[in-house]
């Protein structure tokens, strides 16, 4: 069989839906400044699918800070691996900055969150060694551990009794190996918004060998009580093995870091291909992450107002019987109870009539039979923009508990649904 020809006839649990979802459920098209409003298909939405948790996308000190950083060096400044011919004062610098502020002795940029996550766990993993990871872990962490030419097991999501017993079970494998066990989790679950169980997992050490892997991509600068992520709001800084986070959701940019103690990080600099073998971090991004360091360092309101706009929209969901699950974080997921059709509906409703820009998240991104609206309240956010959202989340319920959504799923090149709604 021709190889297109297999890929044209399995599209995927996610490609399937191309034709429908292509431009408007996927890979839709934002426009203008980032902030709390933007345009989509030409009129202005309140959007609650950007990561942007402390406004710094488009926070004028930031702008400024990347464009005299770009006008100095550029976009290919510094060429090369880090490596070979990409190394500069100011990537070291910035690693500095990032070990001190979540307590470890060393950081290690990386030129993009997701193949860092690979890299690191390819470099860190023979094959004697067992993993042990959460259920839910982000894809990132999950195709890394594909790459895994050992053991893994998964316990349930949040479950530390089920934890230990896969590391009973690593145990038992790894005797009389070389090999050793990881446990990977998340500081906080972006898709639940719940807190990874970081410390009592931690605590299961007084038992078990192993080392502890964090991803912290949504808790780094949302968490603790000056941003410094999971390990300070769990008072767990030092169970920690390897902190990893992502430029992607508070700092607002490209790029990662991992921290964790000085001879491990020196181990991963010199091993993960991904960092050896690719460019180093552009100079603007590192240059602007040292001002955006800066601003979560002295403006404790930037993170005061996010958490303001959490509580007050999820209290308010939850006051109108919305059910947000068991969230304890800025990520404020909406369960629905509805099937895919009548979801569908109901986010073009949104976005249609309502001005309300959301995502819809559904399997593969999260396990099958739950179906979610995810919202992520950013400092940027206002109290009109809460209250509209509420106003109109109430109205959508109304009209699906009437059953007045059209039974079929709109195609979206060329649906009206203002003749439907």
């Amino acid at each position: 069989m021709d190889i297109f020809t297999k890929l044209l006839r399995d599209r995927g649990p996610i490609g399937q839906y191309q034709e429908l979802a292509h431009e408007y459920f996927a890979f839709p098209k934002l426009e203008g400044p980032i902030s709390n409003r933007m345009n989509f298909r030409g009129k202005e939405k309140i959007v609650w699918s950007l990561n942007n948790y402390l406004g710094l996308a488009n926070h004028p000190e930031i702008r400024e800070a990347d464009t005299k950083a770009t006008e100095e060096f550029g976009l290919a400044y510094p060429m090369g691996a880090r490596m070979m011919s990409g190394n500069s004062d100011y990537h070291d610098q910035l690693e500095k900055e990032f070990a001190a502020f979540v307590g470890k002795e060393d950081a290690i940029l990386l030129n993009f969150g997701y193949q860092g996550m690979l890299s690191a766990l390819d470099a860190i993993l023979g094959r004697h060694d067992v993993v042990v990871y959460d259920a839910e872990c982000h894809a990132c962490i999950i195709d890394g551990l594909r790459m895994h030419p050992g053991k893994r097991f998964k316990f349930n999501h949040n479950d530390v009794a089920d934890c230990e017993k896969q590391l009973q079970r690593a145990q038992k494998l790894i005797e009389g190996t070389p090999g050793g066990i990881l446990v990977v989790t998340e500081g906080v679950f972006g898709m639940n918004g719940n807190q990874g169980r970081v410390k009592e997992i931690a605590a299961l050490k007084d038992r078990y060998e192993f080392r502890l892997f964090v991803d912290d991509a949504h808790g780094f600068g949302t968490m603790g009580k000056k941003g410094a992520g999971i390990g300070e709001e769990q008072d767990c800084i030092e169970d920690i093995d390897l902190y990893f986070s992502t430029f992607a959701k508070s700092l607002a940019g490209i790029g990662g870091f991992i921290c964790g103690n000085r001879d491990i990080v020196y181990f991963l600099r010199y091993n993960m291909r991904s960092q050896i073998f690719a460019k180093s971090l552009l100079m603007p991004m590192v240059v602007g992450g040292l001002k955006r360091m800066e601003l979560i360092r002295t403006r404790p309101e930037l993170k005061e107002k996010l958490w303001y706009n959490v509580n007050k929209l999820q209290a308010g969901l939850k006051e109108r019987g919305f059910n947000i699950g068991t969230t304890n974080s800025p990520v404020t997921p909406v369960y629905m109870e509805s099937g895919v059709t009548d979801a569908t509906n109901l986010v073009v409703d949104l976005r249609e009539n309502y001005n309300i820009f959301c995502s819809m998240v559904m399997y593969p991104v999260i396990p099958k039979g739950q179906l979610i609206l995810r919202l992520i309240p950013t400092a940027v956010h206002t109290d009109e923009d809460i209250q509209q959202t509420l106003d109109a989340f109430t109205a959508v319920r109304e009209k699906l508990e009437k059953g007045l959504y059209p039974k079929d799923i709109p195609h979206v090149s060329v649906f009206k649904m203002s003749k439907y709604l």
